[in-house]
């Protein structure tokens, strides 16, 4: 039945866009007199640049195993990765997916297990991933099926000069309140800059994400514990009102086409005086190579109105696709890209604050790392600590999940959703009527479950 509901899920989505980056070629598998190539489809963030930059002279050279990187802007490579693996196209051996996908497509039968590799590579070291990330890696039976690249929660980025020019103190665990009154007071304090980053474009994994956090936190959820759909229910509009309209007053400007990569130029570049989102991004916010604001921004824990915590958590990880002929090869570059080796090599050449870090124990524990994230080290390691898949909010859910639901409908579900959610920010429909027609999908999904 699940798998029957993800192929319906599959035929509506999007057709994925242009390849962006191919390194060594693409296309489908193929051994050449050098060796043995494989496919690898990835998300186009900063971590996976520097990973096609960095293999054809480390991994390849080592094992003549050639690499074929194909990497897509998110909300692409979440559509094409779903086709290929749930269609069984086999165009690729290796794929970047996350929390959400693996134990779906586990119980699906779509990806190979991979605890097995890791065991048998002693230098691997599995006990040292982080045990939040092995388990939103692991099917139902407890067994692994994505190894980690990168693992991350959410948390507040701000302009530390900014702030102390405008005579401001940010708190360690602000509340949204005392967010939206700090971005009033700073929009406009340099020449174009605003006052915060929110993402405004739509996708599930885009949109959806962070406002998802501030749903939860506010006292909202997409579905109750015995599935009934909450999308227009008070709790629900007020968060979304309230992210809607502070990204409209003192948000970025185009706000309805930036997704995670326009934030991190618009932060980097010091257009905006504050950001919400992925603790990953503090790694390239850091590097002064390509960021005017390295050394200069403070990092805080994601803001909160009823709950505790709020920040999310995920990993972007590596999967390899049953239909895959390459295991042998694939396995040992998914080991490779998530090893302790690969993470002191991207430090040596790249710099430490750019490690692929969130998912390893030791990493927190380097001295060098520990120099180069003194600023947000800790703040990351706490903040996937204190995540809690199982119970989010201020009630029960359904399913676990803090920016999504653990269903094969809320790919669909979440992305048409934050389309409606996406035109509001863009001023072209009100918050109760993209929340109203989000019901509407929210109840039929609901009737699926039941």
């Amino acid at each position: 039945m699940r798998t029957r509901r993800m192929i319906h899920v599959i035929a509506t989505a999007t057709a994925a866009g242009s390849l962006l980056v191919a390194c060594s070629g693409a296309g489908g598998s193929s051994t050449s007199g050098d060796g043995e190539s494989i496919n690898v489809l990835m998300v186009g963030n900063p971590q996976m640049e520097d990973i096609a930059k960095l293999t054809k002279s480390t991994f390849t050279k080592d094992t003549g195993i050639k690499v074929n990187f194909t990497i897509l802007p998110e909300n692409e490579l979440r559509d094409k990765v779903t086709q290929d693996i749930a269609t069984q196209a086999g165009q690729y051996d290796v794929a970047t997916i996350g929390a959400y996908e693996v134990p779906i497509w586990e119980e699906n039968g779509w990806l190979q297990e991979l605890g097995s590799y890791a065991d048998k590579d002693k230098s691997f070291d599995k006990d040292d991933l982080l045990k939040p990330m092995v388990k939103s890696l692991s099917g139902e039976d407890g067994k692994l099926y994505a190894l980690p690249f990168y693992g991350e929660s959410s948390f507040l980025m701000y302009n530390k000069e900014v702030m102390a020019q405008e005579g401001i103190t940010m708190p360690e665990k602000p509340t949204w309140q005392q967010v939206a009154d700090i971005a009033a007071k700073v929009d406009g304090a340099r020449p174009g800059m605003k006052g915060i980053c929110l993402r405004g474009l739509a996708g599930w994994g885009e949109l959806g994400a962070p406002l998802t956090t501030m749903v939860n936190t506010f006292g909202g959820t997409w579905f109750t514990e015995d599935w009934q759909a909450q999308v227009n229910s008070p709790k629900f509009k007020e968060a979304t009102k309230f992210y809607v309209d502070l990204v409209r007053k003192h948000g970025e400007a185009g706000a309805s086409q930036a997704g995670f990569t326009e934030c991190l130029n618009a932060m980097s570049q010091g257009k905006v005086a504050m950001w919400y989102d992925a603790t990953s991004a503090a790694g390239s916010l850091e590097d002064p190579k390509s960021s005017k604001v390295a050394g200069k921004v403070g990092y805080a824990y994601a803001p909160t109105v009823e709950t505790a915590n709020s920040g999310w958590l995920w990993a972007w990880a590596w999967a390899m696709p049953k239909t895959t002929k390459k295991a042998d090869a694939a396995s040992k570059f998914m080991l490779w890209a998530s090893s302790k080796e690969y993470e002191e090599l991207v430090g040596e050449e790249l710099g430490w604050s750019r490690v692929p870090a969130g998912k390893r124990a030791s990493t927190y524990a380097n001295a060098e790392y520990a120099k180069a994230s003194a600023a947000f080290g800790d703040v990351t390691l706490q903040s996937i600590q204190q995540a809690n898949p199982a119970d989010p909010g201020v009630q029960a859910r359904p399913t676990v999940g803090i920016q999504f639901v653990a269903v094969p409908e809320f790919q669909d579900l979440g992305t048409k959703v934050t389309q409606e959610i996406s035109a509001a920010i863009a001023g072209k429909t009100s918050v109760d009527k993209a929340l109203s027609e989000g019901q509407k999908l929210a109840e039929e999904v609901a009737k699926k479950q039941k």
